[in-house]
């Protein structure tokens, strides 16, 4: 009989408490069982897997549990046993996502013929290092496609820790002279901005083997190696030179610039010129140091810079007010990092805003405005504001038919993601669900599917799941599905009796922890709100709640005042700005105290600003969701830019408070 056949009757009366309780004493039992495999997973504990594992038979979940004992042992198993497993799960995530692990395990043991053969049956198709040694098969056998190269190294570029298949994919290209140098030693830079040695070896032990003992010193003291005097030559100097000039910028671009003028830009090609001024623009600019307009101007073409340092030249001239600027170096970036809706708002803008544009780039601005605006986020909403129209929620999609839900709720892998969920298996079954609704069939779930999987996961209360698999839709938005309000009584009353916009509390909720009452970030903050313990702690004393207890945190309701009373003292704190408050509430107060600092910038350029990656997308996203959920509660259009407001130096007198944590 098929799998599905036999667990969908079993999960759905688990899931939806309906009472077949043979079933319920049956797997009741076993739910502690797999968490205990799921810990000895975590541990490496191939003993204690092994000796569970017969415990899970016949259990829903019992494919997560013959994976984790079959992936401890992986590297001692053989294609006869892998493949034995393959087949009892077949058409599961525990399958493809083996599949994956064995064909990782393949490439690094370069037994092409297996891997061949196992990647042909590869659903997800979503691992970048399989990818690449799928190219690297090809080129080995001479059959790699035209674009073989661009491929590879869009791949090995994007991959932030070093890994086996893009960088063998590199080297099987570059021995037959099908990747030039520049982009390998691309690569090279590319781990040098980040810190990290093992990605620079690797791509310099491709180009320039010789050149490797003098790499330590590039990373232990660039001004040392910058200093000296190599034997190295050539090409080779100058690249070892560019990365300790790199080194150096990131501690203190100030150095690096005076070097530069000094001594090494003359020396440097310019493409090398380039990408060390883009990277010394970049860390300056994240700092908001004025002189990194200064920095960027001396790059001769900005596409010669990395794709970050070309969003840092943008950003810098954004807050400059350099228009021309802006627009000039939008236009210079690849056309992926070009259709980003926050190039493409910003390239309107800056059309508008030059002076020395006319009729033809006013409708250009228009044209690019009409090609993102939407209610669905950031930039959309404001491309919409600057056409005219306010945001309002869209209307309802078509109801999901009897047959539709009788779909979503009979699907194995959506049954399994939750009854995982449920037990407390949630990473487990958050991928299960994920692979369900966007893997498991060529291009993913269809609109009317993504609707009918996020309403079964709406009424399991698995906001998350309904959150985030509405929001795949393409055509189709149910603004109920993605901007759900749980607990809407408790939110609204401690919202209103404190003065806070509710909207701004739910807007701040669903960023923060998708309303799992039991999330828990890896720095400790916990609960609806992601409240830190010495945050609680201090709030409840400010609020006069005496009998606070740090367990307590983990309540609903005193998590919601907890949380809401910090934020009105953090949006007190910034004198009403949503945007800064936004801020403090992620990165702390002291950040964004000293990001206002400047010239007064309108909200939106000064949320772009934000110098940490995870700070700028959480108070876009939280503005963003604030204006649908002000839409969704008042009934009435909305403004996300009368919510941004402009932002700029502390003008009252009224001092910080010190003690905000």
């Amino acid at each position: 009989m098929p799998l599905h056949k036999i667990l969908t009757p079993l999960c759905a009366a688990l899931v939806f408490s309906v009472p077949v309780f043979s079933a319920v004493a049956q797997t009741a039992a076993g739910d502690n069982v797999l968490l205990q495999m799921q810990e000895a997973a975590r541990k490496g504990d191939k003993a204690r897997l092994a000796a569970l594992l017969p415990q899970t038979a016949g259990h829903p979940l019992e494919p997560w549990a013959a994976y984790w004992e079959l992936k401890a042992r992986l590297e001692t198993s053989n294609q006869a046993e892998v493949d034995a497993f393959l087949q009892r799960w077949r058409g599961t995530y525990q399958e493809d996502r083996l599949r994956n692990d064995w064909l990782l395990l393949l490439g690094q043991r370069r037994q092409w013929s297996d891997f061949a053969r196992m990647l042909a049956d590869f659903r997800m198709q979503d691992d970048r290092e399989v990818r690449c040694y799928d190219m690297a098969v090809q080129t080995i056998e001479r059959r790699q496609p035209e674009h073989a190269a661009q491929e590879v190294v869009r791949l090995w570029h994007a991959q932030r820790d070093a890994d086996d298949g893009c960088t063998y994919a590199a080297s099987e290209l570059y021995a037959i002279q099908q990747l030039e140098d520049l982009a390998v030693w691309k690569r090279a830079r590319l781990s040098a901005e980040q810190n990290r040695q093992t990605g620079t070896r690797r791509a310099v032990t491709i180009v320039a083997p010789d050149a490797l003992s003098h790499l330590t010193e590039v990373f232990a003291s660039p001004a040392k190696y910058l200093a000296g005097t190599s034997k190295v030559r050539g090409n080779t100097r100058r690249e070892l030179a560019v990365l300790a000039l790199i080194r150096m910028a990131s501690t203190d671009p100030d150095q690096a610039a005076s070097l530069m003028d000094s001594r090494w830009a003359t020396q440097l090609r310019a493409e090398e010129r380039d990408w060390v001024w883009g990277v010394i623009g970049k860390v300056s600019a994240r700092r908001l140091d004025s002189n990194a307009v200064a920095y960027f101007d001396k790059v001769g073409k900005p596409e010669r810079m990395s794709d970050e340092s070309q969003e840092w030249m943008v950003r810098a001239n954004l807050r400059a007010g350099q228009w021309h600027t802006v627009r000039k170096t939008i236009d210079a970036m690849p056309a992926s990092l070009q259709a980003d809706s926050a190039w493409v708002y910003w390239k309107a803008r800056a059309l508008l805003n030059d002076r020395r544009g006319g009729e033809a780039e006013r409708a250009e601005a228009q044209r690019l405005l009409q090609s993102i605006a939407s209610v669905k986020g950031f930039y959309e909403k404001l491309a919409l504001e600057d056409l005219g129209q306010a945001v309002t929620v869209p209307p309802a999609p078509q109801p999901l038919t009897a047959q539709e839900q009788a779909a979503a709720a009979s699907n194995p892998g959506l049954q399994r993601a939750l009854y995982a969920i449920r037990i407390g298996l949630r990473s487990e079954g958050v991928r299960e669900w994920n692979y369900s609704v966007g893997l498991h069939v060529p291009g993913g779930m269809n609109d009317r599917e993504l609707l009918a999987a996020a309403d079964l996961a709406c009424k399991a209360q698995v906001w998350d799941r309904c959150i985030n698999t509405s929001e795949r839709t393409r055509e189709a938005i149910d603004w109920k599905q993605r901007f759900p309000m749980p607990f809407h009584d408790a939110v609204i009353a401690k919202a209103n009796s404190i003065g806070l916009d509710p909207a701004y509390v739910y807007g701040l909720i669903r960023q923060e922890s998708r309303f799992i009452m039991d999330a828990r970030s890896h720095v400790g903050a916990s609960g609806l709100m992601q409240v830190m313990p010495a945050t609680a702690k201090w709030t409840a004393r400010k609020i006069g709640m005496t009998d606070f207890q740090p367990q307590m945190i983990n309540d609903r309701d005193v998590n919601i005042t907890i949380g809401t009373s910090y934020l009105k003292l953090a949006l007190d704190d910034f004198e009403g700005s949503m945007a800064m408050a936004a801020a403090g509430y992620n990165a702390g107060p002291g950040r964004p105290r000293n990001w206002r600092n400047g010239p007064v910038l309108e909200g939106a350029i000064w949320a772009e600003n934000v110098p940490f990656t995870e700070t700028r997308d959480y108070v876009k996203k939280v503005l963003s969701n604030t204006t649908n959920y002000a839409a969704m509660i008042t009934g009435r259009p909305q403004s996300l830019k009368a919510r941004l407001g402009t932002v700029g130096p502390k003008v009252t007198t009224a001092e910080y408070n010190p003690d905000l944590p």
